[in-house]
């Protein structure tokens, strides 16, 4: 909660300053790739690899942090996230989607995804998974 009150105060600095549009998005990625950067090693790799995959395949979506991790936002709202396992001392980092990803399937869908490492065909699920959501 500290650190979501932190980057909403920083959002409100950045409003405050008027920026550029571009400015502002420069900045809040850069503050994801600070997140990313603090990441252990093994969560760190695949946190670069999956901002990379979701630049790539999205480039509407937004970099910016959500509770601390690194996310991608559509029309201000969080997507997906990226939670690192050091993160909660979890057994493994997750790809989250939230309610604005359009990933209904039936009356019951996942939204979560655990994520040990990337292969190409997890990055495969990725890139389907981030197409689909961000519709």
């Amino acid at each position: 909660m500290k650190e979501h009150a932190a980057e909403l105060r920083k959002e409100a600095r950045r409003s405050a300053r008027r920026l550029k549009e571009e400015e502002k998005a420069a900045e809040a990625e850069r503050d994801v790739l600070e997140k990313i950067a603090e990441m252990p090693d093994e969560d760190r790799v695949v946190a670069e690899r999956l901002h990379q995959i979701i630049k790539d395949v999205a480039p509407s979506l937004a970099p910016r942090t959500w509770y601390g991790m690194p996310a991608y936002a559509k029309d201000g709202k969080v997507l997906c996230f990226f939670q690192s396992a050091d993160k909660f001392k979890a057994r493994y980092a997750t790809l989250g989607f939230s309610d604005v990803a359009s990933l209904d399937d039936g009356e019951m869908w996942p939204t979560a995804f655990a994520l040990t490492g990337l292969t190409p065909e997890t990055e495969a699920r990725i890139v389907e998974l981030v197409t689909r959501a961000a519709g």
